[in-house]
């Protein structure tokens, strides 16, 4: 008797960019097993219907996985494939993260309609992101600029600067490259600019905590720096409670066997900029990124955070 052909079912949000990534999961699994079977299930998410509201005002980042992971709660899917940076740092219970695959770029870019860099950018010019951290960062270097919340994926906002609505927009590098549209970016921005969100560049898998089975198959994808990473950026956003869409990063970095962490927590209109940096051994990855919060803490992050959970309650 043959035996049965294991078949694994990704959940994931239907815009191109997550379509490819659960795309390339797939292929990864299939390359892996060779009697494998994977198939896709495409959903659309809070975060993709309700378009008109800022991020933060429309509920944060949750809003682009919460159909995913009660899919996965309820065993329609065996896994769902995520851009790290979109996910909670609380996951509901029963799920968990199982795989973290190789980083992208994790830095932001810039795309003007003009091929101007952030510096080139006239006294004035529309810049778009949704991203409160983008929008300090952007604010404290840039003061003279008109900063303003974009939504969409990454097609519709390029058809809004296309559309002169705006005269640039500010993405995350990994998305616009694995989309294929490297030859649009104006600038790569460095951290040193622009601190990149915590986990942008790496997509996290997530099952169901119990599924030792396709724990196993996920098990050959994993990238141990990706996960040593994402464990010391995301122990930094928990320690600042940083569930909501606030003005958070941070952003891990490998010097051999040391781990390099920078922090960043800003008031929104860039007028107060806090940074830190710590470092220390790759096996203290958490601690690490609990280090870094209490010293972004110690100068005062807790009431930047404060107020700007205050001004999303009150929008």
């Amino acid at each position: 008797m043959s035996t049965p052909v294991k078949t694994l079912r990704i959940a994931t949000r239907e815009s191109p960019l997550a379509l490819w990534q659960a795309e390339h999961v797939a292929a990864r699994l299939r390359a892996q097993h060779a009697d494998l079977q994977v198939e896709l299930i495409g959903m659309t998410t809070a975060g993709d219907r309700f378009l008109d509201a800022p991020l933060a005002a429309a509920g944060g980042k949750g809003l682009f996985i919460k159909e995913l992971e009660q899919c996965l709660i309820e065993a329609r899917a065996d896994l769902a494939v995520h851009s790290m940076k979109d996910v909670t740092i609380d996951l509901p219970d029963g799920l968990t993260l199982s795989a973290w695959l190789s980083r992208e770029d994790p830095r932001d870019v810039l795309i003007s309609a003009a091929g101007q860099t952030l510096a080139q950018l006239p006294a004035g010019a529309r810049v778009g992101t949704s991203s409160l951290r983008r929008q300090c960062q952007l604010r404290g270097q840039r003061p003279d600029l008109s900063v303003h919340d974009l939504r969409g994926n990454v097609g519709t906002r390029l058809g809004k600067l296309e559309a002169g609505e705006y005269d640039a927009i500010v993405l995350a590098a990994a998305g616009v490259l694995r989309l294929g549209l490297g030859h649009r970016i104006s600038e790569f921005l460095a951290p040193e600019i622009l601190l990149p969100a915590i986990g942008q560049g790496v997509i996290g898998i997530e099952t169901r905590a119990d599924d030792a089975a396709t724990h196993a198959l996920l098990a050959p994808l994993n990238n141990s720096r990706s996960e040593i990473a994402m464990r010391a950026e995301r122990a930094c956003s928990k320690r600042l409670y940083g569930g909501c869409q606030l003005p958070i990063a941070a952003y891990a970095e490998f010097d051999n066997e040391q781990l390099q962490l920078r922090g960043l927590v800003g008031r929104v209109d860039g007028s107060e900029l806090l940074r830190a940096h710590v470092s220390g051994p790759q096996q203290q990855a958490e601690a690490l990124g609990t280090r870094l919060a209490d010293a972004l803490l110690a100068q005062g992050a807790d009431k930047i955070l404060q107020d700007v959970l205050q001004n999303a309650a009150h929008d």
